[in-house]
């Protein structure tokens, strides 16, 4: 029984002195690897602020929207810290390949859940790169939505439409349609047809059009307004009225004009008619 206890003992002893043998083997190494790891760390750290820093200067310069500064900075961040972890663990010598099964496997399921989701944001980044309309203009896209753009996020853009009411369009849809940009410019133009009778003269309507046109108080001179016959339509000469404004001022200038256009062929006796149509009867009998 002695010689039992004896034995065991021996055997814990060399076990120990094994571990001993491979923890002071493997002390430089592990040592090594960690400080290793701990100047990676800190220089990665060091240099994503420093790219963070340029990143954002970058921005400011060129006047990126803040939504999408803000967004591409956190994505930065996330993607270069997700990087310097890989990097680190590596160093440790932890076998990454597990790891990058893991983001991808996260990256693919993510994507399947929110496909609708990346539509917007990259719907998003389009529109606060391109920069196709900004706060406070006002816009038409081609699904019949419009109004006036009050905030622009990453993922929608909200429209105030003339009754007051918000619009949440998300971007994706937005940036595949056709959008129509009534105030990206500083001067818009009114373009309306007045119908005559064909039996009034032609020429003097235009010239009391014209003259209409020309004594508006809110209408620009350069470029100068028009009058323009545009179509003999069925029951009318159609005339456009072309007079160009600032867009602060545009739409009480389209309301002036229609109502002096009309006050001044009344006064003129110069007929606006309504759709007609002549009807012939046709009796067999006589």
């Amino acid at each position: 029984m002695q010689d039992l206890q004896i034995t065991d003992m021996g055997s814990i002893e060399g076990y120990w002195n094994k571990l001993m043998e491979a923890s002071i083997a493997w002390a430089p190494r592990i040592i090594s690897a960690v400080i290793s790891a701990l100047l990676i760390y800190l220089v990665g750290s060091w240099l994503i602020k420093l790219v963070k820093r340029l990143v954002t200067t970058i921005f400011e310069k060129r006047n990126v929207e803040l939504s999408l500064r803000k967004f591409l900075l956190n994505l930065i961040h996330w993607v270069l810290n997700i990087l310097l972890f890989i990097v680190v663990v590596t160093q440790l010598g932890v076998e990454t390949s597990s790891f990058v099964a893991i983001i991808g496997a996260a990256g693919l399921a993510i994507g399947l859940a929110l496909q609708g989701s990346l539509s917007n944001f990259a719907g998003g980044v389009l529109i606060l790169s391109l920069r196709p309309f900004k706060i406070g203009h006002f816009i038409e896209s081609s699904t019949g939505v419009s109004g006036t753009v009050s905030e622009i996020d990453i993922f929608n853009t909200k429209l105030i439409t003339p009754q007051n009411q918000v619009v949440v369009v998300p971007n994706g849809v937005l940036s595949n349609s056709s959008i129509t940009n009534y105030t990206a410019l500083d001067i818009r133009k009114t373009w309306f047809d007045i119908g005559i009778s064909y039996g009034a003269d032609l020429k003097k309507a235009k010239e009391i059009l014209l003259n209409v046109a020309e004594n508006n108080s809110l209408a620009l001179k350069d470029p100068a307004p028009q009058i323009v016959v545009t179509a003999l339509g069925d029951s009318a000469v159609n005339l456009s009225v072309r007079v160009a404004a600032t867009n602060d001022v545009f739409w009480t200038m389209h309301e002036q004009l229609i109502i002096d256009c009309k006050a001044a062929l009344d006064q003129a006796g110069i007929e606006i008619p309504f759709p007609q149509r002549d009807v012939h009867l046709i009796n067999p009998k006589a």
